[in-house]
Protein backbone atom coordinates (compact mmCIF):
# COMPACT_ATOMS: atom_id res chain seq x y z
CA UNK A 1 0.00 0.00 0.00
CA UNK A 2 1.47 3.50 -1.04
CA UNK A 3 1.86 6.31 1.30
CA UNK A 4 2.52 9.55 0.04
CA UNK A 5 3.47 13.00 2.17
CA UNK A 6 0.74 15.57 1.37
CA UNK A 7 1.45 18.06 4.12
CA UNK A 8 4.15 19.19 6.53
CA UNK A 9 4.62 21.79 8.55
CA UNK A 10 5.86 23.45 12.11
CA UNK A 11 3.24 23.24 15.19
CA UNK A 12 5.58 25.04 17.66
CA UNK A 13 9.32 25.73 18.20
CA UNK A 14 10.95 27.16 21.04
CA UNK A 15 14.68 26.79 22.59
CA UNK A 16 15.55 24.53 24.62
CA UNK A 17 15.49 25.20 28.50
CA UNK A 18 18.72 24.23 28.91
CA UNK A 19 21.13 23.66 25.98
CA UNK A 20 21.49 27.03 24.19
CA UNK A 21 22.17 26.41 20.74
CA UNK A 22 19.35 23.97 20.14
CA UNK A 23 15.74 24.73 18.91
CA UNK A 24 12.88 22.08 19.76
CA UNK A 25 9.50 21.63 18.06
CA UNK A 26 6.70 19.59 17.21
CA UNK A 27 5.86 18.91 13.14
CA UNK A 28 2.89 17.72 11.95
CA UNK A 29 2.95 16.06 9.50
CA UNK A 30 -0.18 14.33 7.23
CA UNK A 31 0.25 10.72 5.24
CA UNK A 32 -2.16 9.26 2.47
CA UNK A 33 -2.45 5.42 2.18
CA UNK A 34 -4.29 4.08 -1.08
CA UNK A 35 -5.94 0.69 0.06
CA UNK A 36 -8.16 -1.45 -1.91
CA UNK A 37 -8.94 2.39 -4.02
CA UNK A 38 -9.47 3.78 -0.54
CA UNK A 39 -7.40 6.29 0.83
CA UNK A 40 -7.45 7.50 4.38
CA UNK A 41 -5.35 9.93 6.11
CA UNK A 42 -3.04 9.85 8.92
CA UNK A 43 -1.93 12.80 11.01
CA UNK A 44 1.60 12.57 12.81
CA UNK A 45 3.32 14.82 14.88
CA UNK A 46 6.59 14.20 14.89
CA UNK A 47 8.90 16.08 18.16
CA UNK A 48 12.28 17.32 16.41
CA UNK A 49 15.16 19.15 17.61
CA UNK A 50 17.64 21.27 15.74
CA UNK A 51 21.32 22.50 16.30
CA UNK A 52 21.35 26.26 15.30
CA UNK A 53 24.13 29.17 15.54
CA UNK A 54 23.63 32.80 15.58
CA UNK A 55 23.96 33.04 11.56
CA UNK A 56 20.82 31.08 10.82
CA UNK A 57 17.68 32.99 9.59
CA UNK A 58 14.35 31.99 11.43
CA UNK A 59 13.51 29.89 7.66
CA UNK A 60 16.94 28.69 7.84
CA UNK A 61 15.96 27.02 11.31
CA UNK A 62 12.46 26.28 10.42
CA UNK A 63 13.95 24.65 7.24
CA UNK A 64 16.28 22.46 9.89
CA UNK A 65 13.20 21.21 11.75
CA UNK A 66 11.34 20.46 8.35
CA UNK A 67 14.12 18.29 7.11
CA UNK A 68 14.59 16.39 10.40
CA UNK A 69 11.06 15.64 10.45
CA UNK A 70 11.09 14.89 6.70
CA UNK A 71 13.92 12.15 7.60
CA UNK A 72 11.93 10.34 10.56
CA UNK A 73 8.35 10.05 8.31
CA UNK A 74 10.69 8.37 5.39
CA UNK A 75 11.86 5.87 7.66
CA UNK A 76 8.34 5.69 8.81
CA UNK A 77 6.78 5.60 5.52
CA UNK A 78 9.60 2.68 4.99
CA UNK A 79 8.52 0.30 8.12
CA UNK A 80 4.99 0.71 7.24
CA UNK A 81 5.35 0.07 3.49
CA UNK A 82 7.44 -2.76 4.77
CA UNK A 83 5.07 -4.19 7.27
CA UNK A 84 2.26 -3.88 4.71
CA UNK A 85 4.01 -6.48 2.32
CA UNK A 86 4.02 -9.49 5.63
CA UNK A 87 1.44 -11.87 4.92
CA UNK A 88 -1.32 -12.17 7.56
CA UNK A 89 -0.48 -15.47 9.41
CA UNK A 90 -2.80 -18.62 8.17
CA UNK A 91 -5.82 -19.09 10.86
CA UNK A 92 -4.93 -22.39 13.11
Amino acid sequence: MPYSLIDIGIVRRNAHKSLPNRVVGTVRAVLKEIQDDREQEHELAVSVWAETCPEMSEQDIEMALLLKAADIVGRVKTNLERSDRIPPPSPS
